[in-house]
């Protein structure tokens, strides 16, 4: 082979050779990506269950004192507490709703943005 040929097999080695260390770095930070995601959901889930749990103990309270109660403008006060309880949790849950959605969205934007490059999550 000539110096030419030569030359140009380098060059083609050399460029096989960079990208698969890009394709290996792209697939890398999706890799990464996916699993900040995965982490997120399942705290995520964590979190949610944990809300149902205490919405339910809220519904037990109000049937347990409602249980106890002996006039009807002394059970719905007790309503009236609960629904503002729930509203509250419904405004909370709201909050951290779009917090997550933030949260996940821009980790997302993040690594488009940044061509999925290493270390772009």
């Amino acid at each position: 082979m000539d110096d030419k040929a030569n030359e140009a097999m380098r060059a083609a080695e050399a460029t096989q050779s960079s990208a698969f260390k890009f394709g290996n770095e792209r697939a890398e930070a999706m890799l990464r990506l996916q699993k900040e995601l995965l982490d997120r959901c399942e705290q995520a889930s964590r979190d949610w269950f944990t809300r149902v749990k205490s919405e339910t103990e809220l519904w037990i309270g109000l049937a347990t004192k409602l249980a106890e109660t002996r006039s009807v403008p002394d059970a719905i006060k007790l309503y009236q507490e609960c629904i503002l309880q729930r509203v509250e949790m419904a405004k909370a849950d709201a909050q951290r709703l779009s917090e997550e959605c933030g949260t996940i969205m821009q980790k997302v934007n993040r690594s488009l943005t940044n061509g999925w490059s290493v270390g772009s999550t």
